[in-house]
């Protein structure tokens, strides 16, 4: 496919797979950019009858997505042309999030590095994740900033690891390793590192292989959730906390001491931690 059409991601096609790398240097923050691209991807894939599996990786072997774009706090209105056309319900964030965990294709990350924040809830809200032991973290890091997920993170993670440990990983605030999160339930399967290219693809290809309509009727079969009341209180909570002057201190800190940043990323939890109250 064309990179102009999709700037931030590489897409390639083969045998009824969407190969779909986030390339958003330097961390691949779930910014404007790389959310309006997962989007229009996204819709103009849904009505692909001959595509069957939609793998996500990352150009960044660090970074799968750091996280939501924390200057957004300096542009409020920087959304407004992608929450235009949203569904009844949902804000911008939680639109990708839907859409993605309503795609008629399978669709796998391939999680070899930080989901953090937003990437954590693009992750979750994925059919399957398989990740890397070594390298993949995954972290609903909002509670840092005064905030809570805010893009179905709560929804998604409950569904997938239960309410003490979404509680848990929303006010801990903690990044999990790829073990960690195998136990809990959080991804598929934590993958040795140098397997992880080979299981994933084998898979993908094995899916896309499948008889004509199995793919359709399993997914008939084992729906998502309706999650439709639980994002607009997600959504209520998420907006009131950013309302707070505390939310707004803590970001702007955070930027300040150099969030989204490659050195600043790599311990941003402890950055975050550590700003002055």
């Amino acid at each position: 496919m064309n990179h102009d059409a999709y700037p931030t991601l590489r897409v390639s096609r083969e045998d009824g797979i969407a190969r779909v790398t986030l390339d958003n240097p330097p961390v691949n923050v779930l910014n404007v950019a790389l959310m309006a691209d997962l989007r229009h991807l996204l819709t103009a894939l849904k009505s692909d009858d001959s595509l069957r599996v939609i793998v996500f990786d990352s150009a960044n072997p660090e970074f799968f997505i750091a996280h939501v774009d924390m200057s957004l706090v300096d542009t409020p209105d920087a959304f407004d042309e992608l929450a235009a056309d949203l569904p009844d319900g949902v804000n911008v964030f939680q639109a990708l999030g839907e859409l993605l965990r309503h795609q008629p294709q399978v669709t796998i990350v391939k999680l070899a590095g930080m989901a953090r924040g937003g990437g954590a809830e693009f992750v979750t809200a994925a059919d399957m994740t398989f990740a890397a032991i070594g390298r993949a973290a995954i972290g609903q890091i909002e509670a840092l900033m005064g905030i809570v997920p805010g893009g179905g993170g709560t929804q998604y993670l409950a569904g997938r690891v239960g309410r003490n440990r979404a509680l848990e990983a929303v006010l801990g605030a903690d990044l999990y390793d790829a073990e960690t999160a195998e136990r809990y339930g959080w991804v598929n399967r934590a993958v040795p590192a140098d397997e992880l290219d080979d299981l994933v693809d084998s898979l993908a290809r094995n899916i896309a292989a499948l008889p004509e309509g199995v793919i359709a009727a399993a997914k008939r079969a084992i729906v998502p959730e309706d999650l439709s009341e639980g994002l607009l209180r997600e959504h209520d909570a998420w907006a009131g906390q950013f309302a707070r002057p505390e939310a707004e201190r803590l970001i702007r800190g955070g930027l300040a001491h150099g969030a989204q940043t490659l050195d600043g990323e790599r311990d941003l939890e402890g950055l975050l931690r550590g700003l002055p109250g």
